[in-house]
């Protein structure tokens, strides 16, 4: 089959669709995590590189890039909720592929800061008691004309119009595993897991974010070739030139990013 892209140059900026097959994009610590690391917020790394972590003032809420132990070639994405900060066992946890597109991660996380700051003002603890029902998690999936099958195993999964990605809520043994994700094709495969009592807020920002008809902005090189034949291309336009900052000025840090599911 024929790449549509060939038509493009390699540093072309373009606007696909579904996000599910996208590939990772830009998988920066600092573009996925929108924390606000200027008012108490903190940033760690490692000098080979190889771990950063970023942890809340509360030392409750902690998320890491490292690489897999299992895959050395591999690196993932861990966000894990702690009831009590000084123990070493997650209450919740939510691990990401690398391969995971970055938009995906970031609504994510930019749900969890909001839902964070909210209780810091109302003195609730949403983030460890959240009331949620699962259907607002899987709602939107089937408003977008995902398929819906129920195993007699207590999972109910929902499935991509094109196959390529699924959604499963394992409801019977949530204990263990609440939700999971796959999507994406051969070398851009990605998974995503949510631990039991995994706060339902953030599935329903994954859920939606996945589902949304916001075109992602990739260069053609790291469009993914397995599933360029799939994708939709929405524009594609030259990187517009950026402005210059006079030598001495600051640049302000951008605001932050409102919430998905509220």
């Amino acid at each position: 089959m024929p790449d549509p892209f060939d038509s493009l140059e390699p540093d072309q900026e373009v606007k696909i669709l579904p996000r599910h097959l996208a590939g990772p994009g830009l998988a920066d610590p600092r573009t996925v995590w929108p924390f606000p690391f200027d008012d108490g917020w903190s940033l760690h790394q490692s000098d080979e590189e190889a771990l950063v972590i970023a942890t809340s003032p509360c030392l409750r809420l902690r998320t890491g890039y490292r690489q897999d132990p299992g895959r050395p070639d591999q690196k993932q994405w861990i966000t894990a909720g702690y009831r009590d900060p000084f123990s070493s066992n997650a209450t919740w946890q939510i691990t990401f592929d690398a391969t995971t597109p970055a938009e995906l991660l970031r609504d994510v996380h930019t749900e969890m800061r909001d839902v964070y700051l909210e209780d810091l003002h109302n003195e609730a603890d949403t983030l460890f008691q959240d009331k949620a029902t699962a259907q607002e998690a899987y709602l939107p999936l089937l408003t977008h004309g995902w398929s819906h099958t129920v195993s007699t195993k207590g999972t109910q999964s929902f499935l991509a119009p094109d196959g390529h990605a699924r959604v499963q809520h394992h409801y019977a043994w949530r204990a263990h595993l609440a939700w999971s994700a796959h999507g994406g094709m051969g070398e851009q495969r990605w998974q995503a897991k949510f631990s039991g009592s995994t706060p339902t807020t953030l599935v329903a920002a994954f859920t939606t974010s996945l589902i949304s008809t916001e075109a992602l902005r990739r260069q053609v090189r790291d469009v993914p070739f397995s599933s360029r034949h799939l994708l939709h291309v929405a524009s594609a336009t030259p990187e517009p030139k950026k402005a210059t900052t006079p030598a001495g000025v600051a640049t302000p840090p951008p605001g932050p990013t409102p919430g998905l599911t509220r």
